[in-house]
């Protein structure tokens, strides 16, 4: 089962970085790989977020999901509803004082049958790089 996780601290109010990572016109900022985006619905626990992602070749592979958790300024979680693989995710949030949150972004994918001989790899490979992204929403965040 392809997963990753990653922690990595933020020198930015926990309210400022909750913000951030809930509001999905921000997600091309920090995710390169995404290349169109658009919210359906208020922030909360069943709101669908519309995403395209770029696939092999630069063709777009869709890849909504619907938020699963929406605790300000904690947590975040959510689960791809379209695509050929539907991963999980959450967003977990510590503050440490008034001026830094410690992110620990998840993503977990079941893949089974022919999926998991032709799609572990590259999902796999895709996750880490989800998560080499957080250091571009920290840039962002910090106003590197």
């Amino acid at each position: 089962m392809p997963s990753a996780s990653q922690t990595i601290s933020i020198n930015r109010p926990i309210d400022e970085v909750f913000a951030f990572f809930t509001t999905p016109a921000n997600d091309p900022k920090w995710r390169t790989h995404v290349k169109e985006v658009g919210e359906e619905g208020a922030p909360g626990p069943g709101a669908r977020v519309h995403q395209v992602v770029s696939g092999p070749g630069g063709r777009g592979i869709p890849a909504d999901y619907e938020v699963t958790a929406y605790e300000p300024p904690t947590r975040y979680a959510f689960k791809v509803v379209a695509g050929p693989v539907r991963p999980t995710g959450e967003f977990l949030l510590t503050s440490r004082g008034e001026t830094a949150t410690d992110v620990t972004f998840s993503l977990n994918a079941e893949v089974g049958g022919l999926k998991k001989l032709l799609l572990s790899g590259p999902v796999q490979k895709s996750m880490e790089s989800e998560m080499a992204s957080l250091n571009t929403a920290k840039r962002l965040l910090e106003g590197d």
